[in-house]
């Protein structure tokens, strides 16, 4: 991560959205039209909303077309109603600091996410409890839908 902070310590994980808040405007501006939306969503980054990232986990991953990508995160029932399925197009860079992954559960819950400018497009970076993902996109859009019991498509 590159703004947002994150500090593991021995008994507590710390996290502060807020230097990268504070340069969002700024970096707004240079993300794709869906990046930007979903970077600027006020409920984005407010521990405890329903929309908050923080404690969704990474369920499957998919390719819709050569070059596009789908993940689908799990709701946490005690923080989430909803899960989320973010929907990547123009993937150049798919990356996780897990060795051997074979599907996205081994990368644990979200801590938080960071979207960035990039030049082809944008960055999308999850640190999870224990690894990280990075996605380089031309865009991104991000979409909530009902939570099912079993976690199944709806």
């Amino acid at each position: 991560m590159k703004y947002v902070e994150i500090d593991e310590g021995a008994t507590a994980v710390t996290v502060d959205p807020g230097p990268y808040l504070a340069r969002l405007p700024e970096l707004a501006a240079g993300l794709p039209p869906g990046a930007r939306a979903f970077a600027t969503d006020p409920r984005h980054y407010e521990f405890g909303d329903r929309r908050c990232v923080q404690d969704l986990r990474p369920l499957e991953m998919r390719r819709t077309a050569p070059a596009d990508v789908e993940i689908r995160f799990r709701h946490d029932c005690c923080a989430h109603d909803e899960d989320l399925i973010v929907r990547y197009t123009g993937v150049s860079r798919f990356q996780t600091d897990i060795l051997g992954a074979c599907d996205l559960t081994s990368v644990g819950e979200v801590i938080l996410d960071e979207i960035l400018p990039h030049p082809d497009g944008c960055t999308h970076e999850l640190a999870c409890r224990p690894g990280t993902l990075v996605m380089a996109c031309t865009d991104l859009v991000a979409e909530w839908i009902p939570a099912t019991a079993d976690g199944d498509r709806p």
